[in-house]
């Protein structure tokens, strides 16, 4: 295979890994909340939702190993308990999510199934692909993508372009910051981490042995998958902002419409009834990818720490799925509150994981990764904390960290002190 059809595969697997649950049904509520602030809440979506995880995958291409290797600056012990802990949360909450979605928007409206039998069948084609991981690349890249690309376009092209444009009045008093913090559900960051790794696993199994080469195949195609999610979140978005009030006449979603009515209306009125099959299709396959990804990335994970025992990897793969087919009878909406308080905490250390990895080393030493890591995590306990308990406790501690109220209290200390232990590095650099 000559290497820019690899790219172009490679690419449109990413972004089909990527493409999940959250990645569908949360912008089209974003737009519908957003109203004619559409575009700000655009912008801060795609920071956390599309440039962070493309610069995981960057970074990924730079390692040209695990993610184990993402946090070992920091320490061994560190990077082990760091991987242990995203792969648990992987497989028992994002995972689960994908089944959750298909259930909601493809199979009650049409079966009306028990969620049960649709997690344990669900969870039992994942397992086989994820035990044939060889063809995985391939056939996703090449069949599965196209297809849920070019529904997609189509919603948001006829949804775009027969909107009457009556938006409703925006809900967010910070936009920007409320796109960032809705980002933070796509688990687009941690997914980045997570699947890169089955990227580089995947090309390698297929003969590309070639560092060079690897690094510049992945580069590539995660330009492609992140190109793509930036096109189906904005269009996802606008149009649930001029869209949704089409749908909904008084402009109120009421309390017991969840995010799968809202992307179920808009798929019925922008394709007719035939919508409602598309979208049905659309979600399993998007859905079922997404799966497919986390769990083989978690697979690949504790295969690794075992010599590379195939017996452990086919384990964690059936473990995984059975955990998938036990949560994934929670509702969308359930498992989104349960994953608040979670993201809140292990978020922020995988952004600043990304970032000090995606920069030349220089400027991302052990003990910068070590202290930077350290005021990451001390500075995001408030904003964990503030699921968990009253936040009327926590106020006079918000008061004096910039941001805080904004749930980004860790930004500007992890910044600061970025800076300060880069300042010889700049002056040094000033004077050559």
């Amino acid at each position: 295979m000559n290497k820019t059809k690899e790219i172009l595969i490679t690419g449109f697997a990413l972004f089909s890994l990527f493409f999940g649950a959250g990645n569908l049904l949360l912008p089209p509520l974003l737009g519908y909340n957003a109203g004619g602030n559409w575009i700000w809440v655009t912008i801060g979506f795609m920071i956390t939702a599309v440039v962070i995880p493309i610069f995981g995958i960057l970074a990924h291409a730079k390692l040209q190993g695990t993610m184990f290797d993402f946090g070992k600056k920091v320490s061994p012990l560190f990077s082990t308990i760091y991987c242990i802990l995203v792969y648990a949360i992987s497989i028992t909450i994002p995972s689960p999510r994908t089944a959750a979605a298909t259930h909601e928007i493809a199979i009650f409206p049409n079966f009306e199934t028990n969620p049960l039998l649709t997690s344990s069948i669900y969870f039992t084609l994942v397992l086989v692909f994820v035990l044939n991981r060889s063809r995985i690349l391939n056939f996703i890249g090449k069949y599965l993508t196209p297809f849920i690309v070019v529904i997609l376009i189509l919603v948001i092209c006829i949804g775009l372009f027969s909107s009457n444009v009556g938006m409703n009045i925006s809900t967010f008093s910070t936009p920007i910051v409320d796109g960032i913090l809705e980002g933070y559900q796509t688990f687009d960051a941690i997914g980045a981490v997570v699947v890169g790794g089955v990227i580089i696993i995947s090309l390698k199994l297929k003969d590309y042995s070639n560092t060079d080469s690897l690094k510049s195949i992945i580069r590539k195609s995660g330009f492609i998958a992140g190109f793509g999610l930036f096109l189906i979140y904005a269009g996802l978005i606008a149009v649930g902002a001029f869209y949704g009030k089409d749908i909904f006449v008084d402009g109120s979603l009421s309390s017991d419409m969840q995010r799968a009515t809202l992307l179920r209306g808009i798929s019925i009125a922008t394709l007719g009834n035939i919508g409602n099959t598309f979208l049905s299709v659309l979600i399993a396959l998007a859905c079922f990818t997404t799966a497919v990804g986390i769990i083989t990335g978690t697979a690949d994970y504790f295969k690794g720490l075992f010599n590379d025992s195939k017996v452990v990897y086919n384990s964690v793969a059936v473990l995984s799925c059975l955990i998938g087919i036990g949560f994934g009878q929670l509702d969308f909406h359930t498992i989104i509150m349960i994953a608040l308080p979670v993201l809140m905490f292990i978020y922020p250390i995988t952004i600043v994981l990304i970032l000090l990895n995606v920069l030349p080393d220089k400027f991302a030493t052990k003990t910068v990764f070590r202290l930077v890591v350290l005021v990451t995590f001390l500075f995001s306990i408030p904003d964990f904390l503030g699921f968990i308990i009253n936040p009327e406790y926590l106020e006079g501690v918000k008061i004096l960290i910039p941001l805080s109220q904004f749930q980004l209290g860790w930004v500007l200390p992890a910044l600061l002190v970025w800076l300060l232990l880069n300042i010889k590095t700049f002056t040094t650099k000033a004077s050559e």
